[in-house]
């Protein structure tokens, strides 16, 4: 059987607080000692930290102090404390990208100053452009036409030979440079599809029988012999753009429809809703966001994909 020393009993006994001068109070219930610190009859038990955890936070906040004295760690009214050390990863990058210039410099300058059919000629330049395009591509390409080029609804396949604004290299670095109906851009491929059916330029009648029409030129499965009425409706209404064999007009931006290449998709409803709502796509102009060398090689790489005109 435990027993309690006089000292131990009378602290343990004593009211809250009143341990007396020199002595420690034992708490009764866990039998630890307490700071004799007391709120409302609340004690306080003396139970310090690990040791091991005291150890570890002064050798962090030794460490933090060090770090902020080596590294750039404090703003100023001029800008911040640069460290004994004076390395920032703004610098780092920095030195790094130069370096890469240096490396890449000579050939980039011969993409520079070098014809786009002479780039696509020259293995070497053809190389060098395919590397920067791809980049650039997957930067500032990728979220709409996919990692692949491989498009999605509303947003060009650039894998196939179908090109809606023709796909020459001359047609090619003039879409990158002044995008599709970007109104910032005064030299922008402007042209865009009537809303036929929202503007109550045809009645859905009407509508319906051209979209039957123009699925009949890629003979889809499901879709129907072709109609004198739509016929005459397409004629009317579509010709002058797509064409009176539905091969498309690529100065025009409108595509082929004789081919299986459907940007909005190739059942009735889809079409049936470009002809009602018109309109098309917008592609931002890039002159202003890219220096020349990289819309070159980023051309070079987009007319690459799907085997340009």
């Amino acid at each position: 059987m435990t027993t309690m020393s006089e000292d131990t009993f009378d602290k343990a006994h004593a009211a809250p607080g009143q341990a007396g001068p020199g002595k420690v109070k034992i708490d009764r219930v866990s039998g630890t000692p307490t700071t004799g610190h007391e709120w409302d009859g609340i004690e306080e038990l003396n139970t310090p930290l690990p040791r091991w955890w005291v150890w570890t936070f002064w050798i962090t906040a030794i460490w933090g102090l060090a770090y902020m004295v080596a590294y750039p760690a404090w703003p100023t009214l001029s800008g911040g404390t640069q460290g004994l050390f004076a390395w920032s990863s703004r610098t780092q990058i920095a030195d790094e990208v130069a370096d890469l210039q240096k490396t890449r410099g000579p050939v980039l300058d011969k993409i520079k100053d070098a014809p786009l059919d002479k780039i696509e000629s020259d293995p070497e330049l053809l190389a060098a452009a395919r590397m920067v395009g791809k980049v650039a591509f997957a930067t500032n390409c990728a979220s709409c036409h996919g990692a692949g080029g491989q498009g999605a609804k509303g947003y060009a396949n650039l894998n196939d030979d179908d090109w809606i604004w023709g796909g020459k290299l001359a047609d090619v670095k003039q879409t990158i440079e002044h995008g599709v109906r970007w109104e910032a851009d005064k030299a922008t491929h402007a042209t865009a599809m009537p809303a036929f059916g929202r503007d109550g330029l045809l009645t859905p009648e009407q509508i319906s029988l051209i979209a039957d029409h123009v699925r009949t030129y890629a003979e889809t499965p499901d879709s129907d012999a072709p109609t004198p009425a739509g016929e005459k409706l397409y004629a009317d209404n579509c010709a002058s753009c797509h064409g009176v064999d539905g091969k498309g007009n690529a100065e025009m931006g409108a595509p082929a429809l004789f081919d299986r290449v459907w940007l909005y998709g190739s059942d009735k409803p889809a079409i049936v809703a470009r002809i009602v709502n018109g309109g098309g796509a917008v592609m931002p102009s890039w002159k202003d966001k890219l220096d020349d060398t990289t819309i070159k090689a980023l051309t070079v790489y987009v007319h690459s994909l799907g085997g340009g005109q």
